[in-house]
């Protein structure tokens, strides 16, 4: 099965849920110097709006690697630019006033050197804000490991992984020497409605934690894959009695504003 692209579509199926973090984390945002504001990893433009109206006097530009989330982020009206560039890669044409980036950096390796060179993109007292989801250890996100691991294992090697998002300490010390920083974390109750298709956890995750893993399998393997992972999730995240799911879900977020 191969995914050439995210599908806005799939990600948007749960827009609230997906968009209250980024609205938290905006609300931690102090007053800006002058300059651009980034929304880096904008996806489908979720939160351009809200980044728009905050900051109505600073330029608001997306960058995304995706071309369909791009579409979508434009077709908003809320950026005046939309630049598609790989996240990992990419450099502002000048120092801006704010980087944020919305559940998108959990995908990029090697945050002790990433953080720091986008921080020194930074305009004087300009702010790197982020929000990573930190669902690593929870049966959504562990059992998609476990399985693959054990079904597909010409494909799936975890032989010494470690998780993609560190502890708050482990940020708190990377950012601290670079200027003052805040990181928090939040565990969110997600309420999911009942879904004919599938156990509600899966329908989630299938528009994120679940691509990887998908992208490697045959049609019929990700049948076999998605009915043992529906089974086990239904016993880790039972239904309530209106069918509905009760799925708690971990952010973790930081602020750092350059000196």
């Amino acid at each position: 099965m191969t995914q050439s692209d995210w599908s806005p579509a799939t990600y948007s199926r749960f827009r609230g849920l997906r968009l209250r973090p980024a609205l938290d984390l905006l609300t931690r945002v102090a007053a800006l110097p002058e300059g651009d504001v980034i929304d880096l990893g904008c996806g489908n433009g979720a939160v351009g709006k809200a980044l728009a109206k905050r900051f109505a006097g600073h330029r608001l530009i997306g960058v995304d690697a995706s071309p369909a989330m791009l579409a979508e982020a434009a077709a908003t009206g809320a950026y005046k630019r939309c630049l598609a560039a790989d996240v990992a890669g990419w450099e502002p044409a000048k120092p801006p006033a704010l980087i944020f980036s919305n559940a998108m950096l959990h995908w990029l390796p090697q945050h002790g050197a990433l953080l720091p060179r986008l921080a020194g993109f930074l305009a004087p007292s300009g702010t790197l804000a982020v929000q990573m989801p930190r669902q690593q250890g929870a049966p959504s996100h562990r059992f998609l490991r476990d399985f693959a691991g054990e079904m597909f294992p010409d494909r799936f090697d975890f032989t010494g992984w470690q998780p993609a998002v560190a502890s708050m300490v482990d940020y708190y010390r990377m950012l601290a020497p670079l200027g003052r920083v805040d990181v928090w974390e939040t565990d969110y109750v997600q309420r999911l409605e009942p879904s004919p298709e599938g156990h509600p956890v899966r329908r989630f995750t299938e528009g994120t934690a679940m691509r990887p893993y998908l992208e490697k399998l045959t049609e019929a393997e990700v049948i076999e894959f998605v009915a043992r992972y529906d089974a086990a999730l239904a016993s880790a995240y039972p239904a309530e009695p209106d069918g509905a799911v009760l799925f708690p879900f971990r952010r973790l977020f930081f602020t750092l504003t350059v000196g």
